[in-house]
């Protein structure tokens, strides 16, 4: 099992994991602005952006 998690952080930590946790990302966010009618876009960019530090390179 401990395998497969050192596997798992090795995709987020290599470009192509890094470009899919930023669609990912992308892809929540657009989602939670539409659910909210866009009242809360600059809360959720926030989110976004602080989800992506601690995912990203």
């Amino acid at each position: 099992m401990a395998d497969f998690g050192d596997m798992a952080k090795n995709a987020l930590n290599s470009e192509q994991g890094e470009n899919m946790s930023d669609q990912a990302l992308d892809k929540a966010g657009d989602a939670a602005g539409d659910a909210t009618g866009g009242r809360f876009d600059e809360q959720i960019d926030k989110g976004k952006d602080a989800a992506d530090e601690r995912l990203g390179q």
